[in-house]
């Protein structure tokens, strides 16, 4: 097999879910329309959970064991899953899905922030510093904090900011607690989707029982392609493609994806929800992934493994 023959799979991967993932803004406000931000992110991870069950037949994988790695799946699944993927649903109520995407490439930058606090081992590096600051003021500049903030538009960009925090904590958990587990990945993948879907069954009746809402608004069939997309590819298909190019090529590599998202969140947000783009949104996504590049080692000569999801 030559060079170029290996490369292709894992590469077709790596832009496969670069396109995942930054279309799933996109198809977060399809579901939108028709749903609420609860809904939608339960829907999600229900449609990923059957998807991932699918797949862990296909090949044989069964769901983990024990009940210490049940426990800190659980963790996982409120911190990537459950709690995440309801708040930028509800970001994206008063933000553009171009703002989401750019706001979400910041988690290795939130995820950098938590390893230097919990890991005494990783030491805060010039480099790393810098790349922190750098990226903190490209926050500021996609923002546009000399604009000011309208309240709605405030609590979107709070609840998106919310949900990277919740990826920044919840990836060096992970690291630390399920680094040496021996389930595989799609395994374990199965389980934290699984379990996301199911912490949000509660929460989702006591809204229905006790909430009182207008009439709903008439189903889509944009709305229920923008779910089937986001549960099927975005919380399901997406994993096995992230675990299938770290395996090929280590996560180092696999999370230059970062680079990619917001570029393609960015496009089809402009593209196939005629989104408006001020000039510091771009501007700003560049300097935060500067930021991240740089806190990477991408710019010199370590290159330390800080993953990400949407």
């Amino acid at each position: 097999m030559t060079p170029r023959s290996a490369r292709v799979p894992w590469l077709v991967s790596f832009l496969l879910l670069a396109a995942i993932w930054g279309c799933s803004f996109w198809w977060i406000k399809l579901g939108l329309e028709s749903f609420t931000s609860l809904e939608v992110a339960f829907g999600r991870l229900a449609l990923g959970a059957v998807a991932l069950l699918v797949v862990s037949l296909a090949t044989r994988a069964p769901l983990p064991h024990g009940a210490a790695t049940w426990r800190h799946l659980a963790v996982l699944a409120l911190l990537l899953n459950s709690a995440p993927f309801t708040l930028f649903a509800f970001g994206e109520t008063h933000i553009s899905s171009v703002l989401a995407g750019i706001i979400n490439a910041m988690t290795p930058l939130a995820t950098l922030a938590v390893v230097l606090a919990a890991f005494p081992e990783e030491r805060p590096t010039v480099e790393r510093v810098v790349g922190l600051v750098v990226g903190f003021l490209g926050v500021l500049v996609v923002l546009g904090v000399w604009r000011g903030l309208e309240s709605g538009e405030l609590a979107g960009v709070a609840a998106c900011l919310a949900a990277v925090c919740c990826y920044g904590v919840a990836f060096p958990y992970a690291r630390r607690h399920l680094g040496a587990a021996t389930d595989g990945p799609v395994s374990l993948a199965t389980g934290q989707v699984l379990l996301g879907a199911a912490f949000l069954v509660p929460l989702l009746l006591a809204v229905e029982v006790l909430g009182h809402r207008d009439p709903r608004p008439e189903v889509t069939v944009d709305s229920v392609t923008g779910m089937l997309a986001l549960g099927v590819l975005g919380s399901g298909l997406a994993y096995v493609l992230n675990f299938r190019v770290i395996a090929a090529v280590g996560g180092s590599t696999a999370s230059a994806v970062t680079y990619l998202t917001p570029v393609v969140a960015v496009v089809v947000g402009v593209a196939f929800l005629s989104e408006s783009l001020t000039w510091s949104e771009p501007a700003g996504a560049a300097i935060v992934l500067l930021g991240v590049a740089l806190t990477q080692g991408r710019l010199g000569r370590r290159s330390p493994v800080l993953r990400r999801a949407t």
